[in-house]
């Protein structure tokens, strides 16, 4: 955003009278242009600040001209040829002018708004710069003219002191002008030095802050102008004072000299950076990318047969402290990890005019831990990578060593250390100084500057562009502060720890702050960024807040907000009103992201039909209507009666009846008869052969069979029982088997029966059984007749399969006589080796039945599904 841009929204009473020696009707002309010149930064009567300021003037009447040819005319054109006439002669006044309007200007916003656009200040910085660097440009042009004239005829002190007046007025002696516009240009270099290492530092510090979600301009090709028109201009003049040595003076030489070098070694030094950073939670035995560049390199490194090769090592907080301190010129003694594929050869691209090493599959293989201070836990110890390499430069031949470190790494080796891991980066990140003692931050800092870093996390991880409001600061501060009885004013002005923020556990709670706010972090990002973007989500809000919040709203009314006892869950606030008008505000169990996954938030909030209105008075079709999923009817394409997941509160199962086909306890009813049963003996060929279904499909064997083969036993109900005549003798007899020359249904996968044997319950006896499970002892005599029952087994209270819920048998004698004629009627209705009514000791209730309802495998899926 530019400054105009401001300006013109603006009335022009808020300016005052900035606009008396310049028309504002040709100021709204100009418009950007006009502050994008470098009218702050003219000074002085020199011959280089007049020739700016000239040339200043004829782009501005051009431009106006330019402008004023489209129809307003007349009135601008005189208006063009006033300022012409007024300021031909003296350009310096115009500059004077320009720069006091453009000062109103920025003084009126700063009233108003308090700051100015961020691009504003980027933009004045960049005029600086690039004057400072045309002004060195002109002051190398005149050293080499001074030595060209030398001691030519005609050419005295006075004509000298004319093309430079600061040097007449400072009274500098004839033979003295050389030297003294040498000392002058160097004293430039040096200060245009020092602003392309601070724009580096800015480079470095946005870097950082990009770690925590800031906005970052990664281009380097603006800093690698500067550095090379800077390096350009500086083998001029070292020429220049290499070709004045005998006027100089060997001491004079040597200043001048030493100096010089001095801005060409931290230029280079600088200008090595660390472009893309390794993960600042870093894992071992996990690959991971990183680059270096040299912005110098292009223009300096040697043609060589042999490319530099650059190092990746693993330093301590401690020996970045060493290298810092002797400015990156020692050599690092001992690697504090074990980093492999750390040696890439350093590439220049003619193409895009860079030079850079990058490390594709580094990994940190181990790490050494140092000594910790106090407290201090693994996920708080800092290290960093540090990239060398040496590079010989041109044209002089020279031999440099070139060092930098990353930013600040939290090496962990398991997931479950990522959290505190991330907490320690954020906190470096958000509150280190540019140019620090590695790795020092503050212990404590404002608590406006938490709740700044707290948003541009939010906003980043969950990629919106609603951040928090001043009602979510206010919750944050309660909860961190652990105060709930002062005002937002008053957590302004307190200063939060960190140990506030990542070590101490919240009062009542299991956790830190930061590990809640990360897992909220975590859900918004995953299930609820589009929520949160539509502002369907308070979020931020305690339950006793929304208790008051909802009290005094209508039956039905609800919101959402991030549970408070829980990391990573969001759970639903509604309010019910009884009969008599009372209020009662409850909270749904919160959802995690795992819930989410399985039935959004939206189909839950359609789901429950007690939530009507989004606080305050939002119907909830109108404010989720987008974020339905629409439900699937019929049958899909490969002919499945679709199915759906439906939430409900425990409420409304309790209000809801079930039928008796809803498979609730309550309305499971008796069954009068079970169908019989399969139960073979646990014999070997039983496991290996498939046993026949009951009849009509397989023959069925009659009377009895030697000890050792399968027997087949009944289960009827005590109806049935009462029905039957008295068991004559063959029915007395030992349980029937199987005669071995009845053929087995053969299985058509060749696969053993899927049954267990009867099995022991735990902690009971023999004679406590269960069906499916093995019997204490072979089953080879007669089993004793049993009573009657009493009530029937638990896992028979459903009624057959092959009858609807609400078929009802006809009881007693009736049921005898409909027997009798089904027997006559179809005789294979009742196969002839039906059991007396008696039951065996060993029911089978799971067991199937062939030719009924039964899950199966599904065969057009993937594997893994019924």
């Amino acid at each position: 955003m530019s400054l105009w841009s401001i300006v013109s929204q603006m009335a022009p009473e808020e300016f005052g009278g900035i606009f008396a020696e310049f028309p504002r009707s040709l100021r709204c002309v100009l418009g950007e242009w006009l502050e994008n010149q470098p009218w702050e930064f003219i000074h002085g009567p020199d011959a280089f600040c007049s020739s700016v300021a000239q040339g200043l003037l004829s782009a501005m009447l051009e431009r106006l001209r330019s402008a004023g040819g489209d129809g307003q005319q007349c009135h601008i054109l005189q208006q063009i040829s006033s300022v012409e006439g007024a300021y031909r002669h003296d350009p310096m006044r115009l500059v004077a002018v320009l720069r006091a309007i453009l000062e109103g200007e920025k003084a009126a916003v700063l009233r108003r708004d308090r700051h100015l656009p961020l691009s504003f200040h980027r933009r004045q910085e960049e005029l600086k710069f690039s004057l400072g660097l045309r002004r060195l440009q002109h002051r190398v042009r005149e050293v080499q003219a001074m030595r060209e004239r030398g001691a030519a005829p005609g050419d005295g002190p006075a004509a000298s002191n004319a093309r430079d007046p600061q040097l007449k007025s400072e009274g500098k002696a004839p033979e003295s002008e050389l030297p003294a516009l040498l000392l002058e240009a160097t004293k430039e270099l040096e200060a245009a030095r020092q602003q392309v290492l601070k724009r580096i530092q800015i480079w470095k510090r946005q870097q950082q802050l990009a770690g925590n979600g800031a906005l970052f301009e990664e281009n380097l090709t603006p800093l690698q102008k500067r550095c090379e028109g800077l390096v350009e201009v500086h083998f001029q003049l070292h020429q220049q004072v290499m070709a004045a040595g005998a006027e100089l003076g060997a001491e004079l030489l040597s200043q001048l000299l030493e100096r010089l070098n001095e801005v060409l070694s931290s230029l280079v030094r600088s200008s090595f950076l660390v472009e893309k950073q390794p993960p600042q939670v870093l894992k071992t035995q996990t690959k991971f990318q990183a680059s270096v560049r040299f912005l110098l390199g292009p223009q300096l490194l040697q043609a060589s047969p042999k490319p530099c090769m650059v190092r990746a090592d693993m330093v301590t907080e401690k020996q970045a402290r060493e290298l810092a301190h002797s400015a990156y010129s020692s050599t690092l003694s001992e690697s504090t990890g074990e980093i492999v594929h750390n040696v890439v050869a350093l590439e220049t691209n003619p193409g895009s005019g860079t030079c850079s090493a990058n490390f594709k599959n580094v990994m940190l293989k181990k790490i050494k831990r140092c000594e910790r201070k106090g407290s201090e836990s693994v996920t708080e110890e800092k290290c960093a990578v540090l990239f060398s390499c040496t590079v010989g430069l041109s044209p002089a031949g020279t031999t440099m060593r070139l060092q930098v470190l990353s930013l600040p790494i939290v090496v962990i080796v398991h997931g479950n250390q990522d959290n505190n891991a991330k907490a320690t980066v954020l906190w470096d990140n958000a509150f280190s100084e540019i140019e620090r003692v590695p790795f020092v931050v503050a212990e404590r800092v404002p608590w406006e500057k938490m709740c700044d870093t707290l948003n541009l996390k939010f906003m980043a991880e969950v990629q919106t562009t609603k951040g928090l409001l001043k009602e979510h600061y206010f919750f944050l501060a309660q909860k961190i502060f652990n105060d709930h009885s002062a005002t937002p004013e008053d957590f302004q002005s307190r200063s939060v720890s960190w140990a506030q923020f990542n070590k101490e556990i919240l009062p009542g709670r299991g956790f830190t702050f930061w590990q809640w706010f990360d897992g909220v972090l975590d859900l918004t990002k995953r299930c609820l960024k589009s929520y949160w973007s539509d502002r369907l989500i308070i979020g931020f809000i305690s339950k006793q807040y929304v208790c008051k919040l909802l009290s005094t709203e209508p039956d039905g009314t609800f919101l959402l907000r991030f549970s408070d006892s829980e990391i990573g869950g969001v759970t639903i606030a509604h309010v019910i009103r009884g009969k008599d008008g009372s209020s009662q505000v409850e909270n749904i169990q919160p959802f995690s992201a795992k819930d989410l996954s399985i039935r959004s938030l939206g189909d839950r909030i359609r789901d429950l039909r007690q939530l009507r209105n989004l606080y305050p008075n939002t119907p909830k079709d109108q404010a989720f209507g987008c974020h339905y999923n629409k439900e699937q009817t019929g049958k899909d394409g490969r002919g499945y009666v679709s199915t759906a997941i439906k939430m409900t509160v425990e409420s409304e199962r309790d209000q809801t009846p079930h039928s008796t086909a809803g498979g609730g306890p309550e309305a499971a009813q008796p069954p009068l008869f079970a169908l019989p049963v399969l139960q073979p003996e646990l014999q070997p060929e039983n496991l290996l052969n498939p046993i026949c279904p009951p009849a009509p499909f397989c023959p069925q064997p009659m009377g009895s069979y030697p000890p050792g083969e399968s027997s087949i036993s009944t289960v009827v109900t005590e109806g049935l029982r009462s029905s039957y005549p008295s068991p004559g003798p063959m029915l007395s007899s030992p349980p029937l088997v199987m005669d071995p020359s009845v053929s087995r249904c053969q299985d058509p996968f060749q696969n053993p029966m899927s049954f267990l044997p009867n099995q022991f319950l735990p902690g009971e006896g023999p004679r406590q059984l269960i069906p499916g499970g093995p019997s204490p002892e072979p089953r080879d005599e007669e089993m004793p007749e049993l009573g009657p029952f009493e009530a029937i087994s638990t896992a028979l209270q459903s009624s057959p399969r092959w009858l609807p819920p609400s078929t009802e048998l006809p009881p007693g004698s009736e049921f005898d006589q409909f027997l009798q004629e089904m027997s006559l009627e179809d005789p294979t209705l009742c196969p002839p080796f039906a059991p007396p009514p008696q039951r065996s000791a060993y029911p089978n209730p799971t067991a199937s039945y062939w030719g009924l309802g039964e899950s199966r495998w599904d065969d057009s899926v993937r594997p893994g599904h019924v």
